[in-house]
């Protein structure tokens, strides 16, 4: 079954055209369907609407949050209430063309396990959505190192197997293509249709940006050091303590090759510091050691996913958590 999640808020006008783009796109799909919609605390007739919609067509189904929890948090509702085994998230506001859903599928089908969206020929306003976006995503990929043209795109495709272990979190829906290539996923790109917003308005801006960037820092933390916090820390640490070493050597020959005296230069004020921020780091360290150890016993989470075992029994922990 194929289930498509869309997050919706104060898109009462989009709602009839898009579920109707979305009934003449997958209705002449082999597959079993439905569709997911999430009303994040609208404050129009929304969720009035999927309603109606979700009353006269057995393949909607309706998500309605007590308040508003952003984009992220109803993808992520979306997904956990999901019965498909293939998962397609989308806007709401009619820019993404269900018509591609079939296409995202069918590439899928090549043996993909993420179909990710590019929107070459963005509709939006160059300077304030398209151009932040093209920065953006030219640095997501210089620091993930998976080369996506449009990671904002929401419109994808997922095997349901790589998004069991992701939690999703502020507004890091846009990670999950590089999490999954992080974690040996095989990842394909396919340019999809952009179409002008007809009825509503954006809830983005320029400021997107940067949550992009603190996003992105988090994301590449947990991912690379989620089980080895002290590399981090630790790393840290001893930058301050070469920082102080060197600072109090160089006060040193100050004070007895050049006659200066400490109180004279703030050369022993720089060792003290970065002697005592070094410490802290590495104690921080430690402590995220202890941390870490803690949450993957309490929880009896392992530090590595499998793909697929052939011959061998579940793990005794795993058995006994079912």
């Amino acid at each position: 079954m194929v289930s498509v999640i869309v997050p919706m808020r104060d898109e009462a006008a989009n709602v009839k055209p898009l579920i109707d783009a979305l009934v003449g796109a997958m209705g002449g799909q082999a597959r079993q369907w439905e569709a997911v919609f999430v009303d994040d605390g609208s404050t129009d007739e929304t969720l009035t609407a999927l309603k109606a919609a979700a009353a006269a067509n057995p393949h909607i189904k309706v998500l309605s949050f007590r308040r508003g929890a952003g984009q992220t948090a109803a993808l992520m509702a979306g997904i956990d209430h999901a019965s498909g085994g293939i998962i397609v998230p989308m806007d709401g506001d009619q820019q993404n063309d269900p018509a591609d859903i079939p296409r995202l599928l069918a590439k899928l089908d090549e043996g993909f396990d993420v179909v990710s969206g590019w929107r070459r020929d963005r509709q939006d306003d160059y300077a304030s959505r398209t151009l932040p976006s093209r920065v953006a995503n030219r640095l997501i990929a210089a620091v993930s190192g998976v080369r996506l043209n449009d990671t904002g795109c929401t419109l994808k495709a997922y095997r349901r197997e790589v998004l069991d272990d992701v939690r999703l979190y502020g507004e890091m829906h846009r990670f999950v293509p590089i999490y999954a290539a992080w974690q040996g996923a095989r990842i394909a790109e396919l340019e999809v249709a952009h179409r002008l917003r007809r009825h509503g308005r954006s809830k983005y801006g320029f400021e997107r940006a940067f949550k992009v960037l603190l996003d992105l820092m988090v994301v590449k933390f947990l991912t690379r050091y989620q089980t080895k916090p002290i590399y981090v820390f630790g790393a840290t640490g001893l930058f301050f303590f070469a920082v102080s070493f060197v600072a109090g050597l160089w006060a040193l020959y100050l004070k007895f090759f050049e006659a200066t005296s400490f109180v004279q230069t703030p050369l022993p004020l720089l060792f003290t510091l970065g002697f005592i921020t070094g410490v802290m780091c590495l104690l921080m360290g430690l402590l995220a050691e202890v941390l870490v150890r803690t949450y993957f016993e309490a929880q009896g989470k392992r530090p590595y996913t499998i793909k697929e075992s052939i011959n061998l029994p579940d793990p005794p922990a795993a058995a006994g958590r079912r």
